[in-house]
């Protein structure tokens, strides 16, 4: 009998041929089988009454609408029957578990469960403090105390001030006594002077002790509280702080061989706590259901559903991979000993691609670059345009590179040859003086003609290398657009970038407040096909020896 959340396809897939290897989770291009599981689960979703969320597709103005990852894990199960598994990242709305779904690898709010006392404990907590933050006559003796204490902060400064104009009338008597008092009348002055510094000091030190014993009446009135509030926040703490790791043990994972690890072995640093939902996220749910169920995992995919969230870049339907900082050392975990399709990324794309230098003078190079080509070397690959200009020019001084672009970006990309001409360049580059036009042809129809995106950006810490929009946190990123030409339901457009943020132009084309038009073939913020349609196609500058205005343009093979 096949498990509880076993589905069987609609859709004959009887001649579909199953995939050699597992789904690399973080880079990919979903399966055949995972699409038709896909679809059948959109379908679902499109007419489902199992459950109650805002997913904001028929209200998208609706400030409530939260869109969510969902995924299909195609399965195989003990008698050779081909299914799919469905999972859902976090908890809906109404927090229920519709049946469609696999369950979560751990419920923490199953009635009685450890989790909802902890919790309840840290709310009557959180109940005593208010109670306590919010007492009249705490806050009476608080405002009594702040009071007091300019009071006497004031008093105190305007009494050494006075002090301190007491000691230049003493220094001026007695360099006045000098001239016109004879030796026994001015060794009285001195006398007298010295008394009266004594006198000074000592009233000051009596005022510090008044206004000390003055204030200790309400200080001890404040400690009665103050106490009680230390108490009780340090409980709190404590309580968390035990909630929280009892709750990284009991998220516990399998993978092909059984074997288990909670969250603190996985993540393995005592410093640094599991980023925040680490195991709620779709993939490990299937993953975890398919290897207590003695499924076996054939390929996988999740795609987003809904209204995109503010920050981050999600299109309605689109396939995304699994994030980095959840769900990558999980899955590293889970997937041991399945046999998966290659690592697209650490796939060197440039190898067999030519550098074509355009331009060539004593101090400049320029060069077309091709997309898929790295502008400086990464982690994993080395090949790319520094490492082939360097071993090209050996002689060349400085660190030639000037500017980059993505790496799925092509075009004009400027070296130089000496340090001097580096330079230059680079302030013309840091006054924003350099004038660039990028070609790009957008997924969709845009209906106004040009227009100015001012969105912040910054790196996403759980999913690197993509950018976020933050108001907070992000840097200033300005970009100008003009349509170029519509045709065939797809945008081309001119971008003139005014800042040089990290994925600047493809975040702003495909957020919903920029452009919410992604360039054909963005892998990270859209959907991926032969390439990424975005080209350097013109850059205008000052020539470092010239001084003369230089422009050059290379139109895109798109």
């Amino acid at each position: 009998m096949a498990p509880k959340h076993f589905i069987k396809f609609k859709t004959s897939v009887k001649d579909s041929k199953l995939p050699n290897k597992f789904t690399f989770p973080f880079y990919y291009q979903p399966h055949l089988l995972a699409k038709i599981a896909t679809e059948e689960l959109q379908k679902y979703l499109e007419n489902q009454t199992d459950f109650k969320h805002n997913f904001g597709i028929s209200s998208k103005d609706d400030a409530l609408a939260i869109g969510k990852m969902f995924g299909v894990l195609v399965v195989k199960d003990i008698n050779n029957e081909i299914g799919y598994l469905a999972a859902f990242s976090g908890k809906l709305n109404d927090n229920s578990f519709p049946k469609m779904f696999v369950p979560p690898v751990f419920n923490m709010r199953t009635d009685g469960s450890f989790y909802l006392k902890g919790e309840e404990e840290i709310n009557q907590i959180n109940k005593q403090l208010n109670t306590l933050n919010n007492d009249a006559a705490y806050i009476a003796i608080k405002k009594e105390y702040n009071s007091l204490n300019t009071i006497i902060k004031n008093d105190l400064i305007a009494e050494k001030e006075r002090l301190k104009q007491k000691k230049r009338d003493r220094k001026q008597r007695k360099k006045d006594g000098l001239t016109t008092l004879n030796i026994s009348e001015f060794k009285e002055l001195e006398k007298q002077l010295v008394q009266e510094s004594f006198n000074d000091q000592f009233y000051l030190k009596e005022l510090q002790e008044y206004y000390d014993d003055k204030i200790l009446v309400i200080k001890n009135q404040l400690s009665f509280f103050k106490d009680k509030i230390d108490t009780l926040e340090k409980q709190r703490k404590e309580k968390s702080n035990y909630l929280q790791q009892t709750l990284f043990k009991n998220y516990s994972f399998l993978n092909k061989k059984k074997e288990t690890k909670h969250l603190l072995d996985i993540f393995n640093n005592p410093d640094i706590k599991p980023p925040a939902g680490s195991g709620e996220c779709a993939a490990p749910k299937l993953l975890q259901y398919a290897f207590l169920n003695n499924l076996t995992p054939i390929c996988m995919a999740e795609f987003w559903w809904g209204v995109s969230p503010s920050s981050a870049i999600r299109q309605h339907k689109n396939f995304y991979p699994a994030c980095q900082s959840r769900c990558k050392p999980i899955l590293e975990h889970m997937l041991k000993g399945i046999e998966m399709d290659d690592n697209l990324l650490l796939e060197n794309l440039a190898e067999k691609q030519e550098l074509k230098i355009v331009y060539e003078d004593d101090v400049l190079i320029v060069v077309n670059k091709p997309s898929e080509f790295l502008s400086v070397p990464g982690k994993e690959i080395k090949d790319s345009v520094y490492t082939r200009i360097k071993k090209k020019y050996p002689e060349a001084t400085g660190p030639l590179i000037v500017h980059r672009l993505d790496m799925s970006t092509s075009g004009i990309l400027l070296l130089t040859k000496t340090k001097e001409a580096n330079k230059v360049l680079q302030s013309q580059f840091i006054n924003r003086t350099v004038k660039k036009r990028y070609v790009a042809l957008l997924n969709g129809i845009l209906t106004k003609k040009e227009g100015i995106i001012q969105l912040p950006l910054r790196v996403d810490l759980d999913d690197r290398p993509k950018q976020l929009v933050d108001f907070i946190h992000g840097k200033n990123a300005k970009t100008k657009w003009e349509t170029v030409a519509i045709k065939n339901g797809k945008t081309r457009v001119n971008f003139y970038p005014i800042t040089g943020r990290t994925h600047q132009l493809r975040v702003h084309a495909a957020h919903k407040d920029g452009l919410n038009t992604p360039i054909i073939g963005d892998d990270l913020y859209g959907t991926k096909t032969n390439r990424l349609h975005l080209h350097a196609a013109e850059i205008t500058f000052t020539h470092p020896s010239t001084n003369k205005e230089t422009t050059f343009k290379i139109d895109p093979d798109f």
